[in-house]
């Protein structure tokens, strides 16, 4: 009984709030209605006439005192409200408004969720901040003759900036040179290869090296008294010769792949070689850093070039082998291309067990993690996620944390929805990104915009929700709440990282709620009222009854069509009914 009479009450209440959500134009002319009717016994024409005989017989002083004192009390009122949004960034009287009439008219309470995510705030506040510019290599970058230079020939346009490249460029010195290389030919060639700006003189350069495959090296031994044996020795191929033709040299991705075999060959023979001698000294020591380097950056590579080719199970077979056998390499974050791959793959498991292991409070956040763990929350709750739905019963706990993960993503980069959504159009990402900023929003979108496409309802979801993340960080933005604050440069570095025909996303901004809006302009009004009616009252008078008739005339208009159409007797003939 007492369910039936809850289940009749919860019908009532919903009837009560779609009547006053679609039908309040029909109530507002009910009223007017009944007010007409009602002319005659409440007096309304009678008492208006008092209130303009009365309005007629007041100064100029008062409409002096009334302006000035509308004036400072709307002052006082955008004071308050420009305080409260600077210390918790939202309008005092919007908050009160929905907190209190929100509900009644069946609206969500969000007060769980924000305190949810303030403590959620409080427990990462002591999360050591990183260096605010700090530019990554992208772990998705593509192949720049198979995929950047394709690019170009078709449209013209560079897709690559030099300040890009140049970090590249850095980037091979780095992995692939060591202060040995004048002993080895080839790798002497590479060096002065990797620091070329012209493509084709770096091309030039590593056919050259991948020339020199041989050296005669006079060996003496002491087998008969001054006697001497000539011997030759095949120097083994050059891995990153075959490298820099992969990348720069493929036109295709299958020829790249054929490439970076043959220095698979190569690097895996002197990565052996240098791990025997490594504790040898120092100079051993950076060779096989260096050799190590090559062997991973190869393996990666080619695990890449079996992903695009469409062969997924393998690639992630070799990412799989490549994280077990140098998990210490955590500088090519290969997890991410392991994500991208068990996402095409749909094993959403193995997806979970890879977020459990790198989102992890110690280790740098990214978008691929922190969006990836949204599409997990979101998948769950999705499907069936209805706004209309949650905006009556609430939200359940699993939407309240597909919901919660998105905040969470979004805040950490807050530029990757609108090209989810596709509400800005996407570009080929560059070869380095900056994390929390449009660079890293397009190489994220650029690969997962598909898996987030293939679950049901995850982009409605996301498109619900996400701008509410702004209402929830403290202001200033640059405070944080959930990471660290976000970094004020990161426009400028997008700037150069990205091609200039490509319009830079920045930060998103609060804007002023509308009541301080509203406040200032009706402070500004009054003021400017009060001090014209003090100096010019006559002439003010003039204009307020000038303004007042063209204000009231099209109400007389319709009285007067309605008088004749109803008799005022209309009250006294119901009476007598």
């Amino acid at each position: 009984m007492a369910e039936a009479a809850a289940g009749f009450l919860e019908q009532l209440k919903s009837c009560i709030v779609w009547s006053w959500t679609y039908l309040w134009t029909v109530w507002f002319f009910i009223v007017l209605f009944l007010v007409y009717i009602l002319r005659v016994p409440l007096r309304i024409n009678d008492n208006l006439s008092t209130v303009s005989m009365f309005l007629n017989t007041l100064t100029p002083k008062f409409y002096v005192a009334l302006t000035g004192t509308s004036s400072l009390i709307s002052g006082l009122i955008l004071i308050f409200e420009w305080w409260y949004f600077r210390k918790y960034g939202t309008s005092f009287i919007e908050q009160v408004s929905v907190s209190h009439l929100r509900p009644l008219l069946g609206g969500v309470d969000n007060n769980s969720s924000n305190n949810s995510n303030s403590s959620n705030g409080d427990s990462d506040s002591n999360r050591q901040s990183v260096s605010e510019c700090k530019v990554w290599r992208n772990p998705l970058n593509l192949f720049r003759g198979a995929e950047y230079n394709r690019y170009t020939w078709v449209t013209g346009r560079e897709p690559l900036t030099y300040y890009d490249m140049n970090l590249s460029a850095q980037d091979h010195q780095t992995f692939f040179t060591c202060d040995s290389d004048h002993l080895r030919p080839a790798d002497a060639i590479m060096q002065k290869a990797w620091r070329e700006r012209n493509p084709q003189a770096r091309i030039s350069a590593a056919h050259e090296a991948l020339e020199i495959n041989e050296i005669r090296s006079r060996v003496e031994v002491p087998l008969i008294a001054s006697s001497t044996i000539w011997e030759i020795k095949l120097l083994p191929k050059c891995a990153t010769a075959y490298i820099l033709l992969a990348e720069e040299e493929a036109t295709t991705i299958a020829e790249a792949e054929k490439l970076f075999k043959q220095a698979l060959k190569a690097g895996d023979g002197c990565y052996r070689r240098s791990q025997q001698l490594q504790h040898h000294g120092s100079q051993y020591e950076a060779q096989h850093r260096r050799d190590t380097n090559v062997l991973v950056y190869i393996k990666r590579r080619l695990a890449m070039c079996a992903r695009r080719l469409g062969r997924t199970r393998e690639a992630v077979k070799m990412m799989r082998d490549l994280m077990k056998e140098f998990p210490l390499l955590s500088m090519f974050n290969i997890h991410e291309n392991l994500l991208e791959a068990l996402l095409e793959l749909q094993a959403y498991a193995d997806v979970q067990a890879v977020l459990a292991k790198y989102d992890d409070i110690s280790l740098p956040k990214s978008a691929t993690i922190c969006y990836t763990a949204a599409l997990l929350k979101a998948r769950a709750v999705s499907d069936k996620f209805s706004p209309e739905a949650a905006s009556r019963r609430g939200l359940s706990t699993a939407e309240m944390n597909a919901v919660e993960a998105i905040h969470r993503a979004v805040e950490f980069n807050p530029h990757v929805p609108k090209y989810l959504l596709e509400m800005k159009s996407l570009i080929l990402p560059p070869e380095h990104i900056l994390k929390r900023g449009d660079s890293e929003a397009i190489a994220y979108a650029f690969f997962h915009l598909a898996h987030w496409k293939r679950v049901e309802g995850a982009l409605n979801l996301l498109h619900c929700t996400w701008e509410g993340t702004f209402r929830m960080i403290p202001y200033p933005l640059e405070k944080g709440h959930l990471f660290y604050p976000y970094p004020i440069c990161t426009e400028t570095a997008d700037r150069e990282l990205l091609p200039s025909f490509h319009e830079v996303s920045v930060y998103p901004k609060k804007e002023l709620p509308f009541f301080i809006l509203f406040t200032a302009g009706l402070c500004s009004f009054t003021a400017m009222l009060a001090l014209l009616t003090h100096q010019f009252p006559e002439l003010m008078g003039v204009f307020a009854k000038a303004f007042l008739s063209t204000l009231f005339a099209p109400l007389n208009f319709v009285m007067e069509k309605v008088e004749s159409i109803l008799p005022s007797s209309l009250w006294h003939q119901l009476t007598r009914i």
